[in-house]
């Protein structure tokens, strides 16, 4: 199996997965219809687990553009293999949310919340204040990619890393995730967007895609500045590119601050 078909089967089983529980826990009649967070976040965590088992020793199991990013961004990763990758985690992403469609097919009528439709696809903020949503998924992307490589600087047991990614995952979920759903990948968030699209989905609504940019923009600079940050931090190597991006973040910030009083919820 290639890389690249490794990178799709393993985002497509993220998904399948991870869209899966929430519409297990949202739409009419299913069974495990009010199931809640929790659930949610347990589920994502080992649908994280489960696609990196599949693939990870094929493709080392990115199934995220931020991620892949990052890792390009501290030479840890070839820039010239980039594209493919974010090419393969989008198709991928974009079947595992055809999948959980035709899925859950007969439950999509019954369904009058068409916020909940979306929720099954993709990420939206339960406040809608771009920078503030922004900086969520800044935070969370940051944390998911420095505790990959901070768990990669220990001993662990042969088979264990990627439950322990999984484990990151819920704890980012049940943490971090209640401004706006913790996307914390662009494939993620915009491959299953598109389905949402494109799929005849009854009573469905628009796709929120006033916000679509913020699930792909924020995971990349969140990403890229965690790897940057265990570069400067943990291994000692300084970096022009860790404080430029430093000033970026912080930009955001003050201005997320400058503008929260504008915020009608």
């Amino acid at each position: 199996m290639s890389t690249f078909t490794a990178e799709l089967i393993g985002t497509m089983i993220l998904i399948l997965f991870g869209g899966g529980v929430v519409a297990g826990a949202l739409l009419y009649k299913s069974k495990g219809n009010g199931g809640g967070w929790v659930v949610i976040t347990f589920a994502w965590g080992l649908a994280v687990a489960m696609a990196a088992y599949a693939v990870g020793g094929i493709s080392g199991a990115h199934l995220n553009p931020a991620l892949t990013i990052a890792l390009a961004t501290i030479g840890s990763f070839p820039w010239a293999d980039v594209p493919a990758y974010i090419v393969a985690q989008m198709i991928g992403a974009f079947l595992g949310a055809t999948l959980v469609y035709f899925m859950y097919l007969p439950h999509w009528k019954g369904t009058e919340d068409s916020d909940a439709k979306l929720a099954v696809f993709s990420t939206m903020p339960a406040i809608k204040h771009p920078l503030s949503n922004l900086i969520s998924e800044i935070i969370g992307t940051f944390m998911l990619v420095l505790g990959i490589l901070a768990l990669g600087t220990n001993t662990i047991t042969d088979g264990l890393n990627p439950f322990l990614v999984g484990m990151l995952i819920v704890v980012i979920g049940m943490a971090l995730g209640g401004p706006t759903g913790y996307a914390i990948n662009p494939a993620r968030d915009l491959g299953p967007r598109i389905a949402h699209f494109l799929l005849p989905i009854p009573g469905k609504r628009d796709s929120g895609w006033s916000y679509a940019w913020v699930p792909v923009v924020g995971p990349i600079i969140g990403g890229a500045f965690g790897a940057l940050f265990f570069q400067q931090i943990f291994e000692g190597k300084n970096s022009v590119a860790f404080w430029v991006l430093a000033v970026v973040i912080a930009a955001i910030f003050i201005g997320a601050q400058a503008t929260v009083k504008n915020v009608r919820d």
